[in-house]
């Protein structure tokens, strides 16, 4: 299933840098914009895959948060 992201992105002393904005703390950078889109897949990746199993006895409650 292939799902899309928005890569926020600037360039940082030569280096292309970028973030995903729907999933905070998933960053990465490159030295091209072809390479940082290769290495924040790879971030997201790595990401999934230190998740935690879910747990039979989480809980879950929407909260309202003033912004």
């Amino acid at each position: 299933m292939l799902k899309y992201f928005t890569l926020e992105y600037w360039i940082d002393e030569g280096w292309y840098v970028g973030r995903l904005k729907e999933v905070p703390g998933v960053f990465s950078q490159g030295k091209s914009l072809k390479e940082l889109e290769e290495n924040i897949r790879d971030a997201y990746q790595m990401m999934l895959e230190e998740e935690l199993p879910p747990r039979a006895d989480v809980k879950v409650k929407e909260v309202g948060i003033e912004v």
